[in-house]
């Protein structure tokens, strides 16, 4: 069973310029996801998708390969990771036959390889089509609030007098990797469905990275957690 990594690196970046290779602790960013996919020992290549030739020469320096140029088509704002990977897949099926495929996003430097595991490890019940990372809310979105002309209003007032330990969890995407089978990708399958398993990652490991204050966020993080 081939099993492969694919990670969609874009050169374009709006609001960190060149965000996938900025110097992040000592490495350009994307190398950390590399370094993690190749940890983790699950895969058979680790494949960068892109579009700029810099980001393309950095990912080969850490060991990934580039086998094909993502078309300016699939590079903009717009584009989804699901037509990036559908792409990806068609320009390697032939020659490498992938059975499993791991998104893997470039600005993802405190996810351990230990949740790529476990990721690899839901797929072993071959009635499931994806696994992919979740975060916990912070707080139960049944005290969520709105704010109203004056004042606020609970979106649902039935639940105040809940104690919020008795009100279920909710979870959403954390953005950090979505497994999968070659035929669910190919044949578009939604990946939030009731064949999909979500593995929880902590705030830490999944720390967003969008603005400047979260990549000095995520580097403090970093910091600690490789001293601690």
């Amino acid at each position: 069973m081939t099993v492969i990594a694919i990670i969609p690196a874009r050169g374009g970046s709006k609001r960190i310029e060149r965000k996938n290779i900025k110097p992040f602790a000592g490495k350009p960013m994307i190398a950390h996801a590399i370094e993690t996919a190749k940890k983790s020992q699950l895969f058979d290549h680790v494949i960068v998708s892109t579009d700029d030739g810099e980001i393309r020469s950095i990912a080969n320096s850490y060991g990934a390969l580039t086998p094909f140029e993502r078309p300016a088509s699939l590079s903009d704002d717009h584009t989804g990771t699901d037509e990036v990977i559908r792409h990806a897949i068609s320009m390697i099926e032939l020659e490498l036959k992938p059975h499993l495929i791991c998104a893997l996003y470039p600005c993802t430097p405190l996810l351990p390889e230990a949740r790529l595991i476990e990721g690899y490890e839901a797929l072993a019940d071959l009635e499931i089509h994806y696994s992919f990372s979740v975060l916990e809310y912070p707080h139960p979105l049944q005290r969520a609030l709105r704010r109203a002309q004056k004042g606020v209003n609970m979106i649902n007032p039935d639940m105040l007098e809940r104690r919020t330990q008795d009100l279920e969890t909710h979870y959403h995407d954390a953005g950090q990797f979505y497994w999968g089978r070659t035929k669910a990708w190919l044949g578009e399958e939604p990946i939030f469905s009731p064949l999909s398993v979500p593995i929880v990652c902590t705030r830490v490991e999944a720390v967003d990275i969008d603005t400047e204050e979260d990549w000095a966020l995520a580097e403090s993080l970093f910091a600690l957690t490789k001293n601690a």
